[in-house]
């Protein structure tokens, strides 16, 4: 539907050249690499073995062509690939979309996303929420319309002598809700529950109602937090999901609230959003009908997680990365990890059933939700760092990015650190696949390699497969090399 950059790193499935110069406008593009499409489901937030994990590799075409990590299981379905989830994780709202090297911003721009909600008949919290038609998903996208009523999408690049379609980020000027644009939903006079999810490519949402109403949040990616948190305005960044209850009941008839929407764009430092249209998401219109009367919860929602947060509190090892762009005269060029490309040899060999600190510097102006596959993780803090003076060091000690077959030295972080360290928000105090971190900051995440339920191992080989990857949910970012892969090895592995 819209027009793929041949000189990104993509899935490239008719194995076209790369074009140097004199790039033909969009439309056309380029007839090799508008056809077919590539594409490969992820489940997002999902315990999965990496052979049905939808890596950017697994992706095939309608014809048959594949990746390098495409794998088939059926001999009766030769271009289709059989994934299996285990679904043996605690319940949670997760979400499928589209994986597809350098086509995830436009194959899920063209639609290819949903939710996925995972339920368990032993959760002991459910029957105390809205059930029924008071528990409603709500994917938050934002699109730009055509007079005709299509999409539009980007297609002049920033620095069209070398992506000539690419943009850094793509910020739509309508606000969709599971489809409608600016929706209204009659509420009934009761409590709701709705499953948020930032589904856009690059837009942050900052959320509140109109009549600053709180709401409650009681659940994030991975699941219950260990207590429910009351509150006014909730930031969610491209890739989050959260559960919250919205209480209806004290309002009248008639009554009309808007959920609105306070975050720049870019996030932190962009344009404000406009109160006309990105400021408003949706509206909720009050019936006289009664709805569904809230319950007590209980103080603990999630007693896995321990009152002393983060729950894990050992790290058996730490990495020391660092979020790096490459600028051009446009804008960026690309926005590596680690100073690395998509195609350098892999780097991190996290042990099975290990714990580890990343600890993840931010130079860059942008807040980057950063997004591993496989795990759920643990906020450990952020604090400001320092990161002129880090990444001027860093570089002295490396050189310059892009690195393409080295690995980076790490550099401690600790005479760079600037004021308190802020610990996760009680919103955030609970198990998280994809979290903010945000210019200037160090973040520090804690990965347990492991089921997060307690059980000993994973009902699958975690170790089998063409391994798992890491990178920024701003999908305009992950299609330009914000993306590494990783491989979980056996303890032997690693000791030898």
């Amino acid at each position: 539907m819209f027009a793929v950059d041949p000189n990104l790193h993509w899935a490239n499935p008719n194995g076209m050249d790369m074009p140097m110069e004199n790039f033909l406008p969009y439309p056309p593009g380029y007839e090799d690499a508008q056809g077919p499409v590539p594409l490969v489901t992820h489940l997002h937030g999902a315990e999965v073995q990496s052979t049905s994990d939808g890596g950017p590799d697994a992706w095939f075409t309608y014809d048959g062509k594949h990746g390098m990590s495409y794998n088939t299981f059926s001999s009766t379905t030769p271009n289709a690939a059989v994934y299996h989830y285990p679904n043996s994780q605690p319940a949670t709202t997760l979400w499928y979309h589209d994986h597809a090297l350098g086509m995830t911003r436009i194959n899920v721009m063209s639609g290819l996303a949903g939710f996925y909600m995972l339920r368990d008949t032993a959760d002991t919290i459910a029957p105390l929420l809205p059930t029924g038609k008071y528990e409603v998903p709500l994917a938050i996208q934002d699109r730009t319309f055509n007079a005709d009523g299509s999409f539009f999408f980007d297609s002049v690049g920033v620095n069209p002598d070398m992506h000539p379609y690419w943009a850094p980020e793509f910020f739509g000027n309508t606000i969709m809700v599971n489809g409608l644009v600016w929706p209204n939903m009659n509420v009934d006079q009761g409590q709701y529950r709705f499953r948020l999810l930032d589904g856009s490519n690059a837009r942050f949402y900052s959320l509140s109602l109109s009549n600053g109403m709180p709401f409650t949040v009681i659940g994030t990616d991975g699941g219950y937090l260990r207590s429910a948190a009351t509150l006014t305005k909730l930031t969610v960044a491209p890739g989050e999901r959260y559960d919250i209850l919205v209480d209806f009941s004290g309002l009248a008839p008639g009554t009309k609230v808007a959920l609105l929407n306070s975050a720049k764009a870019p996030y932190p430092s962009g344009t404000a959003a406009n109160g006309a249209t990105t400021g408003r998401i949706m509206q909720f219109t009050v019936t006289g009908n009664a709805g569904f009367a809230a319950q007590t919860l209980p103080t603990i929602l999630n007693p896995t997680l321990t009152a002393s947060y983060p729950t894990l509190t050992v790290a058996d090892a730490k990495r020391t990365l660092v979020l790096t762009e490459i600028m051009g005269m446009g804008g960026p060029l690309e926005i590596l990890l680690n100073g690395q490309k998509w195609h350098a040899p892999v780097s991190e060999t996290p042990v099975l059933g290990s714990t580890e600190d990343w600890i993840i510097v931010n130079p860059t102006m942008d807040t980057h939700p950063i997004h591993l596959h496989l795990t759920q993780f643990q906020l450990v803090s952020r604090q400001k760092i320092d990161t002129v003076k880090y990444y001027a060091d860093w570089v002295a000690l490396n050189g310059e990015p892009p690195f393409h077959h080295e690995t980076p030295q790490e550099l401690d972080i600790a005479k760079y650190l600037k004021g308190r360290p802020k610990m996760a928000g009680p919103q955030e105090m609970g198990w998280k696949d994809t979290v903010q971190m945000n210019p200037g900051e160090v973040t520090i995440i804690r990965v347990k390699f492991a089921p997060i339920d307690g059980s000993p191992s994973y009902p699958f080989d975690a170790t089998s497969g063409p391994g798992y990857v890491w990178h920024c949910h701003i999908l305009d970012h992950e299609d330009n090399e914000m993306m590494r892969p990783y491989i979980v090895v056996a303890p032997t592995v690693r000791d030898t």
